[in-house]
């Protein structure tokens, strides 16, 4: 959802944060801000809509006194995109200024409770009642106060708070992501580890409720009243990883690396992958929970479990989890699926499953996260940031992370991690400049196309969905997939003369799909090929090999291509598509 960061120390804060807030822009870009000052100077607020760049360039944003401040950058939930509605906000007397990621689900009865004491709110949203609550109680002194002020909320936060004449910043997560790095000449806070990458590698993963008092002269942590200890990690990222280099887009980047990050991925301790193996031997009913492409990439797993496994696992949407709650039992075992390790219908999802006794397994990218520290146990990617709000190289290796628990549990752990192996070189050449610039032509054969449909059976049809998502989240062209078998049950009715269709084939369902080719073409369907043969019902040929139940590896990357080409031709930026954010953080 929204980005935030904080520092405090013996550098001019501005610069740092600016750069941090660019390094945090993928988690929205509707708006952003900073405030800043010395602890004997007054807060001095800059903020305003549009991009950080944009706003940067109208507001010298680095020009910004002092070694202490918070910044933000927002996508909008209570309250249109203003500039009022950007953060920071300030209490009553501008004295104190907050940052916030989060829902505060009671901020309507807060407000009208604050008005009714004569404070005056500027904005709209729900963030801005955390400075008031901290200014109603200031007489207690700042630290007092934030804690009185925090215990009034409900909902999901992660806040920064800062207050004129104070050298320290407080800040509070619960159910909304908060990290601190600790460098040489000062503190850190933010969202994501990439804000602060640049500086330090020496982080601190905060609990909920967990409240954290960081000035020049250290760092108190507490929860429920009691001051707490966090250990400091070392994280293995690196701050090249999170720049683009030669790359016009992360989104390109990122597809570029994975052939790297696939194997990165199937590099597990094998003792943690044998105990999840013998819980889901002992399991009575297993979900995959996911929300986008997280959720495709449970569903393929579904098609692994039930051909590689004979086994039946269901996949379900988080959001709509709460549906099944009736079947968990403390013998269900829930594998829950996130990039970032924060998706708040996953969390939620998560926690259903926990008060009902269900075990909970995380699969994600991030150390640290919300998931990581609420499951019970955990498969880490280890794919590197990944700053482009799509999901694409997660996304694989969430793929091959399912892959290899189904063949775990048939004793075929080694024979898989050979076939992951061996497609190294494949992998590598579907990104190649000679396959980018196929599918570029591609790409302006379809860029003025208002509707592409997209079909496969099986694990295909998994993929098809996938590249649906990965063509109309960011292109903006409306693309939907289907089933193969379900299109005479009505999808035939929107194919007309050139209409574009994209088949996804494989060996083991070939004879199949190709009849539904027959039905496109039959009535004029414009036909994109992406198999290993080239067929005469083919209008364009993409050219991927035969994988087997890797299929959804290679056959997912060229359309993840052949969306960011499509992007790049319609205008749009693919590291940010409108009205999207990385890590969504609200249900």
């Amino acid at each position: 959802m929204c980005g935030i960061v904080g520092y405090v120390g013996y550098r001019k804060a501005s610069p740092l944060l600016l750069k941090g807030l660019k390094n945090l822009e993928y988690r929205g870009y509707d708006s952003a801000g900073i405030a800043t000052c010395h602890a004997q100077s007054c807060i001095e607020v800059r903020k305003g809509i549009g991009k950080v760049e944009e706003i940067e360039k109208k507001l010298n944003f680095e020009s910004l006194d002092g070694d202490m401040g918070i910044a933000h950058t927002r996508w909008a939930t209570h309250g249109a995109v203003t500039d009022r509605n950007a953060h920071p906000h300030t209490d009553s007397t501008g004295k104190i200024a907050i940052v916030h990621n989060g829902i505060i689900e009671n901020y309507g009865e807060l407000k009208e409770e604050l008005i009714e004491k004569g404070h005056e709110f500027r904005s709209e949203t729900d963030s801005e009642v955390i400075a008031h609550l901290i200014e109603e109680n200031i007489a207690y002194g700042f630290e007092d106060a934030c804690m009185s002020a925090f215990n009034r909320l409900k909902g999901s936060y992660a806040i920064l708070a800062i207050k004129e004449g104070e050298d320290k910043i407080i800040g509070i997560r619960k159910d909304s992501p908060l990290v601190v790095g600790i460098a040489e000449h000062g503190t850190f806070f933010a969202s994501d580890i990439p804000s602060f990458l640049e500086w330090t590698k020496n982080v601190m993963y905060l609990y909920n409720y967990d409240i954290v008092i960081a000035g020049k002269e250290g760092i108190r942590v507490y929860n429920e009243g009691l001051e707490v200890s966090r250990p400091i990690d070392t994280v293995e990222w690196d701050i090249e990883q999170a720049k683009k280099g030669e790359f016009g887009h992360f989104m390109m980047k990122e597809i570029s690396e994975q052939a790297e990050t696939v194997m990165k991925a199937i590099k597990q301790d094998r003792a943690v992958v044998s105990a999840i193996v013998e819980e889901m031997k002992n399991a009575f009913g297993i979900f995959f929970v996911g929300c986008g492409s997280s959720y495709h990439a449970s569903l393929a797993g579904s098609y692994f479990f039930s051909k590689e496994v004979k086994m039946h696992v269901n996949p379900v949407l988080a959001s709509e989890f709460e549906n099944y709650e009736h079947f968990l039992t403390d013998k269900t075992l829930v594998f829950a699926v996130s990039q970032s390790g924060e998706t708040a219908d996953v969390l939620e999802a998560v926690r259903v499953a926990k008060g009902r006794g269900s075990r909970v397994i995380g699969i994600t990218n991030v150390l640290g996260s919300s998931l990581t520290m609420e499951g019970d146990a955990s498969l880490l990617m280890h794919s590197g940031p990944e700053i482009c709000v799509l999901s694409t190289k997660t996304y694989t290796s969430q793929v091959v992370l399912m892959n290899l628990l189904a063949h775990a549990l048939v004793n075929r752990y080694e024979e898989y991690m050979a076939d992951v192996k061996s497609l190294y070189l494949g992998i590598y050449n579907l990104t190649s400049r000679t396959m980018r610039e196929h599918l570029e032509e591609l790409a302006k054969e379809l860029v003025e196309e208002e509707h592409i449909y997209l079909i496969g059976r099986g694990l295909q049809y998994a993929t098809a969905l996938e590249a649906a998502l990965k063509i109309k989240e960011v292109s903006y062209i409306h693309a939907e997939a289907f089933a193969g078998g379900e299109l005479k049950h009505g999808p035939l009715a929107l194919i007309e003369e050139g209409t574009p269709v994209i088949a996804f084939t494989a060996r083991d369902n070939c004879n199949k799909i190709l009849s539904n080719m027959h039905e496109v073409k039959a009535r004029g369907g414009w036909i994109v090929g992406v198999s290993a043969k080239e067929s005469d019902l083919f209008d364009y040929w993409v050219k991927v090999p035969e994988a087997g139940a890797l299929n959804p590896i290679v056959q997912i990357i060229p359309i993840q291509i052949l969306a960011y080409e499509l992007a790049v031709l319609r205008g749009v930026d693919p590291d940010k598509p409108r009205n999207l954010a990385k890590s969504v953080t609200v249900t």
